[in-house]
């Protein structure tokens, strides 16, 4: 990563994240210098808690995250896939703003318009969404009748005929929004996200053409009326 970046780094935000196993202050550190060296980076620009760890103390770990701050090594602290309560004490045990938190958002998973929206509404925070088009299901372009290819996608509950059945009227909605913006319903469903403050999205993408299909998204500006329906 840093190679490829060269002399373009400042236009760049990397974020990566660690799995908490055995999460002592000194391991988090150790990862993190280690992080740092892989990806050929004096800085990491957002470094991460994957994963809630229940059996072990959540003050350690951000112990560790202080002191890659206060090293350098990094310049945010993140977590994810915590629930609001659990951010909230990271940020106290950090003593400084733990500036994002990473869970599964989207227009077909609402879980985080219950807590962690309104946390970083009102904390300054970030919310970044992943899986914001559910394993492209919200491109529109599957149904009960044509449910999307591939081992992983047939695992997914969401892709059973009955659940894209019951996802239909949205997915509806999507493709007459994307008509009326020349767009496609893809696109709208980021752009129904990253509307909401706070909030923004990292879709996935096989390649080049679709990572600029995925960024024009930004560009695409909702009336109010088509973000409620």
């Amino acid at each position: 990563v840093g190679r490829a970046l060269g002399d373009r780094r400042p236009e760049a935000f990397v974020a990566t994240k660690f799995t908490p196993a055995a999460p002592t202050a000194a391991r988090v550190v150790d990862h993190g210098r280690q992080s740092a060296l892989r990806l050929g980076v004096d800085t990491i620009d957002l470094y991460q808690i994957h994963w809630p760890n229940p059996a072990f103390p959540l003050a350690p770990q951000l112990d560790g995250m202080r002191r890659l701050l206060d090293e350098g090594v990094v310049a945010h602290v993140g977590v994810s896939n915590f629930g609001p309560d659990r951010w909230a004490r990271a940020d106290g045990h950090l003593g400084r703003p733990v500036l994002t938190n990473q869970v599964h958002y989207s227009l077909l998973w609402r879980k985080p318009d219950r807590g962690n929206v309104a946390y970083a509404q009102a904390h300054d925070r970030v919310v970044i969404a992943y899986s914001p088009l559910e394993m492209g299901v919200l491109g529109g372009k599957y149904s009960a009748e044509h449910p999307p290819p591939g081992t992983a996608r047939r695992r997914n509950p969401l892709c059973l005929p009955e659940n894209l059945a019951r996802a239909e009227p949205l997915l509806g909605t999507l493709r007459r929004v994307a008509a009326a913006h020349d767009a496609t319903p893809a696109q709208v469903a980021l752009a129904w996200l990253i509307r909401r403050p706070h909030v923004v999205a990292i879709p996935g993408a096989s390649s080049v053409a679709q990572l600029r299909h995925n960024a024009a998204a930004a560009d695409l500006d909702l009336t109010d009326a088509e973000a409620e329906e």
